[in-house]
């Protein structure tokens, strides 16, 4: 938070970041929300409610070709990502699990939209997405959009074009392993 340059709300601390082994679809997890001069950590549940019947929840949201002027933007902080592929072994009844992690050992963010709470549920967001970048087009064909810190603080009051900020990451910028 510090990165962004921004206040922190002093009834914040290091706490309310508490790290998660893993997140998964419709759990709660820590963004960050620019307000003003101030970014604030606020808990929110991962995927928009279904816009239809028989629809499920939206948990990532394509980036190409749309604006988000008038969205609200958030930071999704992470240590890693995870991608599923259809197993190599066809017994096999559960999908191979990948996952990214930086090279250089830092922990990101990933640009993300949220939508406020309404009546009796609560905050959510969900992660933008575009074309895969080198390290990871080999074993998906899309990715989540990560911001480099000196992005961050421009995605959240969008001073620069969306199309600048939301592209693939380049080759080097991650690690992938086989996850259990």
């Amino acid at each position: 938070m510090q990165a962004l340059a921004w206040e922190v709300p002093t009834r914040q601390t290091e706490l309310d970041l508490a790290p998660k082994a893993d997140v998964r679809i419709n759990d709660t997890a820590a963004v960050i929300a620019g307000a003003g001069d101030v970014a604030e950590l606020t808990p929110m549940r991962w995927s928009f409610p279904p816009t239809r019947p028989g629809a499920g929840p939206l948990f990532n949201y394509r980036a190409e070709g749309r604006s988000f002027a008038n969205a609200n933007r958030c930071l999704i902080p992470a240590s890693a990502f995870f991608e599923f592929t259809t197993p190599e072994n066809p017994q096999q009844k559960r999908k191979d699990k990948w996952r990214f992690s930086r090279i250089d050992g830092n922990w990101f963010c990933i640009a993300g939209l949220w939508r406020p709470a309404v009546g009796n549920q609560p905050a959510t967001f969900t992660m933008l997405t575009c074309d895969a970048g080198p390290d990871i087009a080999p074993i998906h064909k899309r990715q989540i959009v990560v911001l480099e810190r000196p992005d961050w603080r421009t995605w959240l009051t969008l001073s620069r074009p969306e199309g600048k900020l939301l592209r693939p990451s380049p080759s080097q910028t991650f690690r992938v392993a086989r996850a259990a």
